[in-house]
């Protein structure tokens, strides 16, 4: 298995307990989809980033996490990447903003 093959198998079982996680390759990396909805990425560098929104972002700026580009993604602290204890407040987070956005893409989608 490679190293980008290894952080992605350690993330996705990180993950686990919010559900059925799956990865797609996109970006150069891998985007991380609950229920259809992508809420994570993992950068071609082994970064994780996580969904924000104007819910969830006040949380990754107040530690001085910065975005991935332009994208709506923050970078995850990176002492909560151990154990899921310590993620699980971020991830669900993440999980809540692209299910926002789906929504929010529905409605607008529909009128």
């Amino acid at each position: 298995m490679t190293k980008a093959g290894e952080f992605l198998s350690g993330v996705l079982g990180l993950l686990a307990p919010i559900g059925a996680v799956k990865s797609k390759p996109m970006f150069g990396g891998f985007g991380i989809f609950l229920d259809e909805c992508m809420f994570a990425l993992i950068t071609k560098n082994d970064e994780l980033f996580l969904k924000a929104d104007d819910v969830n972002r006040p949380g990754f700026e107040g530690l001085g996490l910065q975005p991935y580009g332009r994208m709506p993604y923050y970078a995850a602290p990176v002492d909560s990447l151990y154990l899921w204890e310590d993620i699980r407040p971020w991830v669900e987070g993440a999980a809540a903003a692209a299910f926002r956005a789906k929504g929010a893409k529905g409605k607008t989608a529909r009128g």
